[in-house]
Parts: C-alpha cells; sequence; structure tokens
C-alpha cells in the first residue's frame, strides 16, 4: 500500500505516504490513495483527528517527475482542482484537523502538501523547499499564495525564488512549523496533540476548523462578520446547563494538566 493507516483506540489515525524508495513522490497512484483515505476518515465517525507523516528519510518529494517525464496528460495534475489528482484538494476537504508530522524533507508538492494540513510539527530532519522556478513550472496547489499569508511576502519570495531549502529550527522561528522536536519523538509528539484535540467537541472542532479557514480567506473585516454570523447561529442553539457541565470539564481537565 502506497498510504498506511492505523487507527488509535483514542479517535486518533496516523497516515503514512508509503513509498520511501522515492521519498515519497506523488505518483498517480499515491495521490488516489491519499483522496480514498482521507474521504474515509472523513466519514468515519470514530476518527477526530489525523497525523500525516512519511516513511523513511523524506515527508514528499512532491509529484513524481519520472512519471511526469514520461506521461505529457500528467501535468494536468499541477493544476487539478480534483481530490483524486490533487491530494491538497483531498486534505483540505476533511472536516478533521490534521496535523503534519514532518519527518524530513517536503519539497514543491511536497511543501504543499504540508501546507494543506492544519498544524505542522517538525523532526530536527525535517526541511522545506519550493523548487517551482528551477524546475519550470508554477505552483498550482496553492503554495504561491499561503506562504506569503503565513510568512509573509519577503520571506516567501525568499524561499520560492531562490529554491534554497528551509531548515527545521529556521521554519519555527518564520512560523511555518509550531514546534521542531528530536526524530524520535516526532510522531509521538504528534499524536499525543492529536488525541487532545479527539477530547473536545468534535461538531465544534470541525466548525471553528472551518470557521478559521474560511475566514482566513477573507479581509479581516469580512472575516470578523463572518465569525458574529456564525458564532450567534451556533450559539443560539446551546443552553445554560451545556455549558454549566462543559465548563466543569475544562476546569478539571486544566487540574489534570497543571499536575
Amino acid at each position: 500500500m502506497l498510504v498506511t493507516v492505523d487507527k488509535r483506540a483514542n479517535g486518533v489515525a496516523l497516515v503514512t505516504l508509503n513509498r520511501p524508495e522515492a521519498m515519497n513522490a506523488l505518483s498517480k497512484a499515491m495521490r488516489q490513495e491519499i483522496a480514498t483515505t482521507f474521504a474515509a476518515l472523513n466519514d468515519d465517525a470514530d476518527i477526530r483527528a489525523i497525523v500525516l507523516t512519511g516513511a523513511g528519510k523524506a515527508f514528499t518529494a512532491g509529484l513524481d517527475l519520472k512519471e511526469l517525464g514520461s506521461d505529457a496528460s500528467a501535468m494536468g495534475a499541477a493544476n487539478a482542482t480534483d481530490a483524486e489528482r490533487n491530494p491538497v484538494v483531498a486534505i483540505e476537504k476533511c472536516s478533521k484537523p490534521v496535523i503534519g508530522a514532518i519527518n524530513g524533507a517536503a519539497i514543491t508538492g511536497g511543501f504543499e502538501l504540508a501546507l494543506a494540513c492544519d498544524i505542522l510539527i517538525a523532526s530536527e530532519n525535517a526541511k522545506f523547499a519550493d523548487t517551482h522556478a528551477r524546475v519550470g513550472i508554477m505552483p498550482g496547489w496553492g503554495l504561491s499564495q499561503k506562504l506569503s499569508r503565513m510568512l509573509g511576502i519577503s520571506r516567501a519570495k525568499e524561499l520560492s525564488l531562490s529554491g534554497n531549502f528551509l531548515d527545521a529550527q529556521t521554519a519555527c522561528a518564520w512560523g511555518l512549523v509550531n514546534r521542531v522536536v528530536a526524530p524520535e519523538f516526532l510522531v509521538e509528539t504528534a499524536l499525543k496533540l492529536a488525541a487532545d484535540i479527539a477530547t473536545a467537541l468534535p461538531d465544534k472542532v470541525a466548525a471553528y476548523k472551518r470557521l478559521i479557514d474560511d475566514g482566513f480567506a477573507m479581509p479581516y473585516g469580512d472575516a470578523l462578520k463572518l465569525e458574529r454570523e456564525r458564532s450567534s447561529k451556533l450559539n443560539a442553539a446551546v443552553t445554560p446547563d451545556v455549558v454549566a457541565k462543559n465548563r466543569e470539564d475544562v476546569m478539571a481537565r486544566g487540574r489534570e494538566q497543571k499536575n
């Protein structure tokens, strides 16, 4: 299997890109498996959070250039908008939070796949590169717009126009990843965070994730209006008794974490 899934009893699924001999390059077959996998996890009520990582030394090197070189029609994948050909769409369509555990190189399309995740945690071995300009193509999976919004336009241009690699520690300092951990603790750390998310109310987590993503794509004023509209509608359906009960659970959890 090019994509493996390990479902945990705590509502977390570990998804692994499993083509280490090719740096987990995104072949047509792998992209189709990614789409199938995330669609199934999205429909699985027992799964509340997902961790995505790569087998071997790379997260993913992006589109399989050997495959593209032998099939001119395969170039359409670079601008595809369907989940079966565009794995970024497959991940973004998933309502469950996705944590990217970046174990190694995330290059070009692999960089775009990483940015499709909601949260990134990096191994000390992780590195990122946008080599579109060096390969001779333009990004079509969102990299040119997401990166500048995350890092600022100047840093995004530095990475994308040079094609230089960004190491894990600098990626953390620039705000691309949330934290950097030793390789042996990467998956464990990501799974722990996923387990924390899985204990929250799943419908509210999904709604909150969607609110953040939708607002991020808007001007600030429009995003605030969107928040008020959705908040008013959802909060009107919540009773004081439910809030009181949830508050007790939150306080108990806070005491546990403090200890």
